[in-house]
């Protein structure tokens, strides 16, 4: 390998650094919501897997439907988050196309905790 090589990966590698750097910035940019409970409770996350803001039907809101409730958020975020996973996926894989190879098995998840 001649120093060209090594100037030329370099340079790919910084330049790959950069895109990861921000697709990881862009995560907060992207936001779904989850919905359980016919839409009573929405759960709304970011692609940093952060909630954003829960909603929640006034019709919910007596003590006896507590436990409802309950489970109702944790369904409406679970979703949320589900979602907004598969979009800070599409969005690693749009930003580092041609970059690094298609691996199978490669997780590249662990890029973005």
């Amino acid at each position: 390998m001649n120093m060209g090589d090594l100037f030329g990966m370099a340079s790919k590698m910084k330049e790959m650094q950069t895109r990861m750097q921000e697709a990881q910035e862009n995560l907060v940019k992207i936001i779904e919501t989850g919905e359980a409970g016919a839409g009573m409770v929405k759960a709304t996350a970011n692609g940093k897997k952060q909630l954003v803001s829960i909603e929640i039907d006034e019709d919910l809101m007596k003590a006896s439907d507590r436990e409802i409730l309950q489970d109702l958020i944790v369904a409406a975020t679970n979703k949320a988050l589900e979602k907004v996973e598969e979009k800070a996926k599409a969005e690693l894989q749009k930003s580092t196309e041609g970059m690094i190879p298609n691996i199978p098995g490669m997780d590249l998840d662990k890029l973005f905790k």
